[in-house]
């Protein structure tokens, strides 16, 4: 028996809402949400409920040592089936794995999946249906107990809310080497999907955008010399016909579309390289014409050219090959996403028909 329950007023609100013309990405909320609290040792029944504004007690420890963790995927509806999701369990156990390192409970397969299932299903008619259009959610656990001292928390509140959501268009990305600050270090919290370490870019990100670039291109904490990752991007390069990534370390975030773009370009007979890159023989590799080709990916833009890297001093790298292989992989992802092509991984899950309303 399904340890949830509908709100009567789901429907009526739902039927009250429309979509704007304009979209976006992560503007347009659906009204609804889903909620289920950790309390006394176990999981209360959880809630779908029309969207609003949570009760927190100002004590809670989310709010004053940033216990935390988040997750972000899409749904997909895209022809005449049924909407569906990519790789939902990926972002389970990553978001399992970031809540181990913030000391908070596991989620539960059953509470996670009922959460982006009645999300999506009772979403089913606002999901927008062109190809690179979804249904963006957003699972999110947060600690609530409730005192000043510093501790963990043994209450926690796991809730899924959902953006109807245009194509993401970074464009030709112009990135920015920060030499200075650093995000993460090994050992700390880098590799965690919690809110702090995105806190920890925003300094950077703004500076950037004040010179005219897109985001940070951060580095090593130690040496400062080896490529780690954008603020919300893992970073690749095509370098003499191979595809070459940043080696996971424990500093930065394992992306779920990092390791769908590996698996995609090696079933298309591309070596696929992970080792530590080192900036200066990126550098040294566009002026040479080694390194032709440039990308990041994410869950927003799949994957997103670059055209130019800025050194900190205004030195300015263009790259000669500019969303190439970044297009290849992107509209072959995006067909098996969208389940317009077939899917050799198995990757996509159709949303189950017991979420659907009454």
């Amino acid at each position: 028996m399904a340890n949830y329950h509908i709100s009567s007023d789901v429907l009526p609100t739902l039927a009250d809402f429309s979509l704007p013309d304009e979209l976006g990405f992560g503007e347009v909320k659906i009204p609804i949400m889903y909620r289920a609290d950790y309390a006394d040792g176990a999981w209360q029944p959880a809630e779908l409920t029309p969207y609003g504004n949570i009760e927190i007690d100002p004590a809670a420890k989310v709010l004053h040592y940033a216990q935390e963790v988040f997750e972000g995927l899409k749904a997909y509806k895209v022809g005449d089936g049924r909407a569906n999701f990519f790789r939902p369990l990926e972002n389970l156990k990553r978001m399992n794995l970031s809540s181990a390192r913030m000391c908070m409970i596991e989620i539960p397969e059953d509470i996670y999946m009922d959460g982006i299932g009645l999300m999506t299903a009772y979403s089913e008619a606002f999901i927008p249906n062109g190809s690179g259009k979804s249904l963006y959610l957003r699972p999110f656990l947060i600690g609530t107990r409730s005192n000043l001292g510093m501790g963990v928390s043994d209450t926690f509140t796991f809730m899924v809310i959902a953006s109807p959501s245009d194509i993401y268009h970074a464009g030709h990305m112009k990135i920015q080497i920060e030499r200075e600050a650093c995000r993460a270090a090994r050992g700390g919290t880098g590799a965690a999907k919690t809110g702090g370490n995105y806190a920890a870019s925003l300094q950077s990100a703004q500076n950037v955008q004040r010179r005219g670039y897109d985001q940070s291109l951060w580095l090593d904490p130690i040496e400062m010399k080896y490529i780690e990752e954008l603020s919300g991007m893992n970073f690749f390069i095509l370098q003499n016909g191979e595809l070459h990534t940043p080696m996971l370390n424990g500093s930065f975030l394992a992306g779920i579309t990092r390791d769908s773009i590996i698996s995609l370009a090696r079933h298309k007979g591309i070596t696929v390289v992970e080792r530590d890159i080192a900036i200066q023989e990126v550098l040294t590799g566009i002026q040479s014409g080694a390194v032709s080709e440039i990308f990041a990916c994410g869950t927003a833009a799949i994957v997103s050219p670059v055209s130019v890297i800025a050194d900190a001093d205004g030195t300015t790298y263009e790259v000669e090959k500019v969303d190439q292989l970044a297009a290849t992989l992107r509209q072959s992802l995006l067909a098996i996403q969208e389940r317009r092509e077939t899917d050799p991984f198995s990757w996509s899950i159709e949303v189950d028909n017991k979420y659907n309303p009454a």
